[in-house]
């Protein structure tokens, strides 16, 4: 039985990449057997993905010490295959340390980690310009598999798991909103005013926000319409909040690719960084969709323009016209 590991700590955005390419690997090897080794903070998104049969968590604020003791437990394990799918110097040293026959790496890998391994895999036809997913899709042909993704992505729940007070009447699927990112030009600070614009647009859908860290909407929220969970997510549930959702709309984040990757209707609010390159993948399916800020800057997309573009969508998705048009909107982000 073939032993594969994943190094891939961080962050949550590539974790959901690697996770799609570790299900079409498993799709097509069924017989393979997948270790990872993950952050502690992620940890509990890869611990409930199926196709993950063991994760290796790394706590990274245990310095030296923390990484030594993870590699004494990795190392009780002989590898047939390491993929380092991050490419910088920690994850190189990681890959160095590994019992394996294969060491294998990103040929665009930085800081040194490509002098640890002993195949870099090619780029895609596009190199660079290519889409991050693309990019990670290039070690499948390793394990003679085909670079493309294969396969339902899935996540066990807990038993106890209790969501169905997110359910809007007559058990209508939420809006989700993500209004945090892990950086600040990435983060768009129109999320009240667009939510504003939600509850006040008749279909009395519930709007949910979600994520980590806390933020605050207001005190006079319709009753019943809105809830607030930013702060009160945990990892172990993201994925089935999101699958339980008809929208999810958020800033270029982790939980848009993992959206995206369970199908659920994306609408990603992008600022500096290129979706072509780091968007919903594929951009092209109908439930993928990004608004880009003018230049760049989120703080020239105001909330009108978002939720302009989201009412489109949205009518296009119940098979509607669009509000104030009688022909069909295009599905393409806009510039």
């Amino acid at each position: 039985m073939p032993q594969l590991l994943v190094i891939q700590p961080s962050p949550l955005r590539d974790i959901v990449h690697g996770l799609q390419v570790a299900t079409s690997l498993k799709t097509q090897r069924p017989e393979l057997r997948i270790a990872w080794i993950v952050r502690d903070i992620y940890a509990p998104l890869v611990r409930t993905c199926e196709v993950v049969d063991r994760a290796h968590v790394f706590h990274r604020s245990e310095g030296v010490r923390g990484f030594f003791k993870l590699m004494r437990e990795v190392r009780q394990t002989h590898f047939d295959h390491v993929f380092d799918m991050q490419g910088l110097l920690r994850t190189g040293l990681m890959t160095w340390q590994t019992r394996a026959a294969k060491k294998v790496g990103r040929r665009d890998a930085r800081e040194g980690a490509s002098f640890f391994y002993q195949q870099k895999i090619p780029l895609p036809p596009d190199g660079e310009q290519s889409h991050a997913l693309d990019i990670l899709l290039q070690f499948c042909p390793v394990l003679d598999a085909k670079p493309e993704l294969r396969g339902e992505l899935r996540f066990r729940e807990a038993a106890d798991l209790n969501l169905s007070f997110i359910e809007g009447r007559h058990g209508q699927k939420p809006i989700l909103i993500f209004p945090d990112s892990r950086k600040a030009e990435k983060r768009w600070n129109g999320f009240r005013q667009f939510t504003d614009l939600l509850l006040k647009d008749g279909t009395g859908r519930k709007v949910i926000w979600a994520g980590n860290n806390q933020f605050s909407y207001r005190d006079n929220a319709p009753e019943g319409q809105f809830i607030n969970l930013t702060g009160n997510t945990s990892l172990a549930s993201l994925s089935a909040l999101i699958r339980r959702a008809e929208w999810v709309v958020c800033n270029d984040s982790g939980p848009l690719h993992l959206a995206a990757a369970l199908g659920v209707k994306t609408l990603g609010l992008f600022g500096p960084t290129d979706p072509r390159l780091f968007g919903p993948y594929p951009l092209n399916r109908p439930t993928n969709h990004v608004v880009q800020a003018p230049v760049g800057d989120l703080r020239l997309l105001t909330a009108r323009d978002v939720y302009a573009r989201f009412a489109r969508l949205d009518a296009i998705s119940h098979g509607h016209s669009p509000p104030g048009s009688a022909a069909p909107w295009p599905r393409r982000p806009l510039a």
